[in-house]
């Protein structure tokens, strides 16, 4: 048993190794693009910083959300938080799983690469949006009253560029149209839609997507409008950037056909026997290739016709 525990750490840590030094590789051509994907992440927290300056809070307006879900109270907020959570470490782990499993469909680098895509082009859209017109904020501390619904005037430019992080984040306001969480929730779900395998899991994630927005509703956190509108622009963002996007090259085949692992000393002599054996009967590498070989007089005959043929003219 501890053998068996070893052989297959042994394999376990080749395997992460060669995946890791394709993994550098691609990372050295398209680390310009993952770097602005991520630095956009940031001029998305400080363009949500921003509009926070401009909220006035009011009375909260009519939402059909509202009424149709009870409210969950603010100590319960955290349950959507926790939901978000959950979607995004489950898809952040499910990204890296090239490294460990044998059977793999894309590359990290580049499923990367595109996810990053889907997000700015979503963001930026937001971004438009929620700059366009500032709604009275539904949370609970963006209401009248609390001391975070209205910021004051920024003493210096450093204040607004360090976006009071993770604060200023999590207490925003004004930012509403359309939902930051559903952004990222769509386009993992599309993403696994398309590049994962599990039908049971892909049916799990777009109900858990149903079941974080009405929790978001429920939350106070956005009005139902904001839901609605991320569900059509994500989804509608992310079918068109697809597009325009090459497509990622399948690694299926590639997997399954030629072993990431190197043969060892006593594979390579097995299959060097078989490939040997295969060529004293005359049998190509061709699996499909059965039929039987006769060889007569240094010469390999097929099926034994030859040998039949070569008596009958004897016996004439």
């Amino acid at each position: 048993m501890t053998l068996y525990i070893a052989r297959e750490a042994s394999k376990l840590w080749r395997r992460i190794c060669m995946e890791t030094k394709v993994e550098l590789s691609l990372l050295a051509e398209k680390w310009k693009l993952l770097l602005a994907g991520v630095f956009f992440q940031y001029l998305h927290g400080l363009a949500a910083r921003g509009v926070h300056y401009f909220h006035r809070p009011g009375p909260t307006l009519q939402d059909v959300g509202f009424f149709l879900f009870p409210e969950l109270g603010q100590d319960k907020s955290y349950i959507s938080e926790a939901v978000f959570t959950f979607v995004f470490l489950n898809f952040l782990l499910w990204t890296f799983h090239p490294f460990i499993f044998q059977s793999k469909r894309f590359h990290t680098v580049l499923l990367w690469c595109r996810v990053l895509a889907f997000l700015v082009a979503s963001q930026l859209l937001r971004i438009i949006t929620f700059y366009s017109t500032q709604l009275p904020g539904p949370n609970y501390h963006c209401r009248e009253g609390s001391k975070l619904a209205r910021l004051p005037r920024p003493d210096n430019a450093l204040e607004v560029l360090l976006i009071n992080f993770p604060r200023g984040v999590l207490y925003g306001c004004g930012d509403l149209i359309f939902s930051s969480h559903m952004i990222f929730t769509l386009v993992f779900v599309r993403t696994y839609q398309k590049y994962g395998t599990q039908r049971s899991t892909k049916q799990l994630a777009w109900l858990i997507a149903v079941i974080q927005s009405l929790l978001i509703i429920a939350s106070r956190k956005h009005y139902t409008v904001d839901i609605i509108v991320a569900w059509y622009t994500v989804n509608l963002v992310v079918f068109f950037v697809d597009q325009k996007l090459p497509e990622l090259p399948d690694r299926t085949n590639a997997s399954s056909s030629s072993p990431l692992l190197p043969l060892s000393t006593k594979d390579k002599e097995s299959k060097t026997k078989e490939e040997n054996h295969k060529l004293l009967n005359g049998n190509s590498g061709d699996a499909t290739d059965w039929r039987q070989r006769t060889q007569v007089n240094g010469k390999i005959l097929e099926d034994g016709n030859a040998v039949r043929a070569d008596s009958a003219m004897n016996a004439n």
